[in-house]
């Protein structure tokens, strides 16, 4: 039995955004959020370079996979910084440990 490329590209699409939705509803501590939302950001790129590859506009797929590569590394700099700054200032990397901050 083979598989074709494209039904290889959905099973890696749909393993990538389970581990990272399983990953983001288990994580408690910040840096594992940032980690479980870039397995959520490849598996879109996955999805994308995969459908553009079924289509035929494989540099449709590419191009859109490089803008989410772009949008995906602010967020895990932005994400990192504020962790990092929540980190000083509560002492603690835990995400229930935030709403110290309401005060």
């Amino acid at each position: 039995m083979s598989l074709s490329m494209t039904t290889l590209s959905i099973i890696g699409v749909l393993g990538l955004i389970g581990i990272g939705l399983y990953a983001l509803l288990a994580a408690q501590h910040m840096i594992k959020v940032i980690i479980a939302l870039q397995i959520l950001a490849k598996g879109a790129i996955l999805a994308f370079v995969a459908a553009g590859q079924a289509n035929g506009h494989v540099s449709l797929g590419q191009s859109m996979a490089l803008t989410i590569v772009v949008a995906d590394t602010i967020v895990a700099v932005v994400g990192l910084s504020l962790a990092v700054q929540a980190r000083r200032y509560i002492g603690s990397m835990n995400i229930r440990s935030l709403s110290n901050l309401k005060r």
